[in-house]
């Protein structure tokens, strides 16, 4: 566990065993333990058994760690229990609708035990469904920034009286310009406050976040920036462009299960939905451009087997929780290097295994390297025993010749 350096930033040690212990453990009321027990957690993860002692307390926290870890109820389940206690509203902000609804999803079991109503803010959905929403009192609110705000200054959100705050995925928040709404928000609501931020990565703008916003902020930090799930493989493909739809088809013919696929802009996304259809493949695709109740239904399609490949831009890189999804599949290296870590920890969730597939084209080097660098490994290149030697380039290091090199290892 590394120090953050905010101001005044305490650092929690980690301890030996941790995944042995149970929720019992961690001073979590009776009546949220029979709920964990209902909904089969028994086994709290690294960031719930760090996080959650020290949010019943009431401390702020810097929660970081990998995607797929748990986060959503290393804060849910503390905020539960101290709403339950006190008086007050707990907002929680996140940076896409997708997520929010995920959120208030993980809410609802918990909280509605309790009779304590939530409320989720987001674009794209009816704001009178929203409005009636706010005015049954709500205990909890999810919301993204924008959506918070335009209720607030109606006057429909009673901003005064939150008493915690968490910021989910705060360093999307940040890259995505959310930075000015966020200090809008900051301004309105009480100073004294619990605060929890929950990143995967760190970037200087958190920490100004952390140093200027919290009290004494206790940092739990169960993997570095740039860590990758634990049980992901990863596999890089250097391919020529005009060979990369061939190599597709490949692919989703070698691996049998849920496949998320993520190209770089809307209308590559719009494009290989169609290529993925013609291959006689079951697709649906999500981007910004789509609907909230075409993002909705196509996520609710892949997560029943409906869709079997979920063709998607970097805005379902956080905020997707699907279990069991056999293959990510980068048709086209991320921009950030960043949002490939967020993207490969849709797979190889909740202690699950998963593989990540990455096609680079050959003039890809930095992009490549730019990963390699944040996630301390090199990716390791294959080859197709289709497609001939003279289609793929050098690979980008020679490092990438360790290990095994077999296209499609199965785990």
């Amino acid at each position: 566990m590394n120090k953050l350096n905010p101001v005044n930033t305490a650092v929690i040690a980690p301890s030996a065993g941790e995944s042995a212990d149970s929720f019992f453990k961690l001073g979590i009321a009776p009546g949220i333990l029979e709920i964990l027990m209902k909904i089969k957690f028994s086994v709290p993860t690294s960031i719930q058994k760090k996080a959650i002692p020290l949010a019943l307390q009431g401390l702020d926290i810097i929660g970081i760690a990998q995607t797929g870890t748990g986060k959503t109820h290393a804060f849910a389940i503390p905020m539960v229990q101290r709403l339950a206690q006190d008086a007050g509203i707990g907002l929680v902000l996140a940076p896409t609708r997708e997520l929010a609804l995920q959120i208030d999803e993980a809410f609802h079991g918990i909280a509605r035990s309790f009779k304590m109503r939530t409320a989720c803010l987001i674009g794209g959905a009816p704001m009178r469904e929203q409005i009636r929403a706010l005015q049954a009192k709500p205990r909890v609110i999810i919301a993204t920034p924008g959506r918070f705000i335009d209720l607030m200054e109606q006057k429909y959100i009673p901003a005064k009286e939150v008493r915690i705050l968490v910021l989910d995925e705060a360093d999307r928040m940040l890259d995505m310009g959310f930075w000015p709404q966020i200090q809008q928000i900051l301004k309105v609501i009480p100073r004294e406050r619990q605060t929890m931020l929950f990143s995967a990565t760190i970037v200087p703008e958190v920490m100004t976040l952390a140093s200027t916003h919290m009290k004494l902020p206790v940092s739990v930090e169960i993997a570095r920036p740039g860590t990758t799930a634990e049980k992901v493989t990863q596999e890089l493909f250097i391919v020529k462009k005009e060979e990369k739809l061939k190599l597709l088809e490949k692919v989703l013919a070698q691996y049998k299960g849920s496949v998320l696929m993520f190209c770089r802009t809307k209308h590559h996304v719009r494009n290989m939905t169609n290529a993925v259809r013609k291959m006689n493949h079951r697709a649906a695709e999500i981007h910004s451009d789509r609907s909230l109740s075409q993002r909705r239904e196509a996520l609710d399609g892949f997560k029943s087997g409906k869709y079997r490949v979920l063709v998607a831009t970097d805005i379902a890189a956080r905020g997707i929780d699907v279990t069991g999804i056999e293959l990510v599949l980068n048709y086209d290296i991320p921009d950030d290097a960043e949002n490939y870590v967020h993207r490969i920890g849709r797979t190889a969730r909740a202690g699950h295994q998963g593989h990540a597939i990455s096609f680079a084209l050959p003039d890809q080097r930095s992009a490549v390297r730019e990963i390699e660098k944040l996630i301390r490994a090199p990716l390791p290149v294959v080859k197709h025993p289709e497609f001939s030697s003279e289609q793929f380039e050098k690979p980008v290091t020679r490092s990438f010749y360790s290990g095994r090199r077999n296209f499609g290892r199965r785990r």
